[in-house]
């Protein structure tokens, strides 16, 4: 067999995993004082593979053309779009790593890793492989390739406890749910016949047996706690909070689109002809992580945890699209995704830039009372992003909630489009919260100390796109959503 038009589709992979190889030995060898050449390598092979799929965005590649390895993989047009917002989130986790590791926010260990990228880049790679699957096999490879660096992101502070413990409790309850994915994988397999996802759709025709409806729903399950959704959702908030802020950033942002793309992928491409068997467990899961991440956030102090019920929360937005079942939903979802990732990663970026003169970090309602007084512009950016969350318009969060709910009504679905429209309501209370303390509470002058100058682009990218100014994007970005989610429902 001719390998060569397979290797050609994964050429963004194949460089990244090159550039994981040497910058692995680039850091055994040269230790931790490589560290920063090391990020900065790596950043530029998320780069470049980032512009190695400008072509395939602008002109599309759908059709028989975008299978690889017999069909393991599948470089379509959705694909592409997932894999671009991973890239640019790397490398966004990049740029803000290392004025966080060599600083007293990183307590005893004030040195960057030289692995840090390394293993960002690894995650990279298997996320790729997540949202190009095709198979059973390729999806699980990739969901272990991206697991397991993860894991090690989490506790990648080895001297500090809270850093261990969520490293700890993302392996083990991560460890859970491949096991609770496996088993469904194998109860498809053993129903159908096939671990490629043509072959499984084909082998689930007709009224689903008791065993492949078990096996969807093991699936499902397996998916949801990658996506952080309820009532798979009980990791979230240990492992954000605990997790070096960076690592959080990046959790919150490329693993999220990776498992939602997959997750989509999955449901049109495997389960497409069984609607019925997964439609109401997608609109539970969505209306019970609105919920549930809306009223866990409303009590929380710290400004991390805040942000991981705020993440369930927003998931449970993304589910609404996907619980729509067609390709006007599949579109929005990836709309909400684009500028979920811009709101999510700012967020996160201002979070970093709260610090002390002596480089500690802040992470408390406490810390940044009266943060309008002493550090204008990260309040005035942290009050943009959190109103963008909340949904409050002229800002893009308004327009990503509007397309979601819009597809929700035009599908007939109105009475779950209005109880997610009242329950969005609830958010608002938590986010307006950040607005109070900032500017209406005694200023403490705890944040005192500077931000790295790329901190500061970087806020002011996402501050930007998430902006009025964000809705110049909107028809470009609504036209590659489109192409994205119509290649989803292409049989090939």
């Amino acid at each position: 067999m001719d390998f060569a038009p397979s290797f050609a589709l994964i050429a963004s992979e194949l460089l990244l995993v090159a550039a994981g190889l040497v910058l692995l030995l680039v850091a055994a060898w040269a230790g931790d004082k490589a560290a920063r050449l090391v990020t900065i390598l790596a950043a530029a092979a998320l780069f470049g593979a980032g512009f190695m799929l400008v072509p395939g965005l602008h002109f599309g590649t759908d059709g028989p053309a975008t299978l690889a390895f017999g069909g393991l993989m599948k470089v379509d047009s959705f694909a592409l779009f997932a894999k671009a917002l991973i890239y640019l989130s790397a490398i966004g986790a990049l740029m803000v790593a290392p004025a966080f590791f060599n600083s007293a926010a990183a307590g005893t260990e004030r040195v960057m890793r030289a692995e840090y990228p390394v293993l960002v880049l690894f995650a990279t790679v298997g996320m790729s492989i997540m949202v190009s699957a095709n198979d059973f096999m390729s999806l699980y490879l990739g969901l272990e390739l991206n697991s397991l660096s993860a894991y090690v992101l989490a506790a990648i502070l080895r001297r500090d406890t809270r850093s261990g413990e969520a490293g700890l409790k993302y392996f083990m309850l991560g460890a859970l749910a491949s096991g609770i994915l496996l088993y469904g994988m194998s109860l498809l397999y053993g129903f159908t016949g096939g671990t490629g996802f043509l072959a499984v759709r084909a082998g689930l025709t007709g009224e689903l047996g008791t065993g492949a409806l078990f096996g969807l729903i093991f699936v499902l399950a397996g998916l949801a706690f990658k996506i952080s959704a309820v009532p798979f959702h009980m990791w979230t908030p240990d492992v954000y909070e605990g997790a070096p802020t960076p690592v959080t950033a990046f959790f919150a942002t490329a693993p999220k689109v990776a498992a939602v793309a997959l997750t989509a992928r999955v449901v049109f491409e495997v389960f497409g002809g069984q609607v019925d068997a997964w439609q109401q467990i997608v609109m539970f899961t969505a209306l019970a992580s609105i919920i549930f991440g809306a009223l866990g956030a409303i009590g929380q102090e710290n400004l991390k945890r805040l942000l991981a019920y705020s993440s369930i929360n927003n998931i449970g937005f993304i589910l609404l699209g996907l619980a729509v079942a067609n390709q006007d939903g599949a579109s929005a979802m990836l709309v909400y995704l684009f500028i979920y990732v811009a709101m999510s990663l700012g967020s996160f970026v201002a979070l970093l830039m709260l610090r002390g003169e002596d480089g500690a970090l802040f992470e408390t309602f406490a810390d940044i009372r009266g943060l309008s007084v002493t550090q204008p512009a990260i309040a005035w950016a942290l009050l943009f992003f959190m109103f963008s969350l909340a949904g409050i318009p002229p800002l893009l969060g308004f327009y990503s909630k509007f397309v979601v709910f819009q597809a929700t009504i035009e599908a007939g679905l109105v009475a779950f489009g209005a109880i997610a429209i009242a329950a969005s309501v609830i958010g608002a209370f938590y986010y307006i919260k950040f607005v109070k303390v900032m500017f209406f509470d005694e200023p403490v002058g705890a944040v005192t100390g500077k931000s790295p100058a790329g901190h500061w682009a970087l806020l002011g990218l996402t501050a930007a796109i998430i902006s009025p100014l964000g809705y110049l994007l909107t028809p470009s970005l609504t036209d590659l959503a489109d192409k994205a989610a119509a290649s989803l429902f292409l049989t090939v």
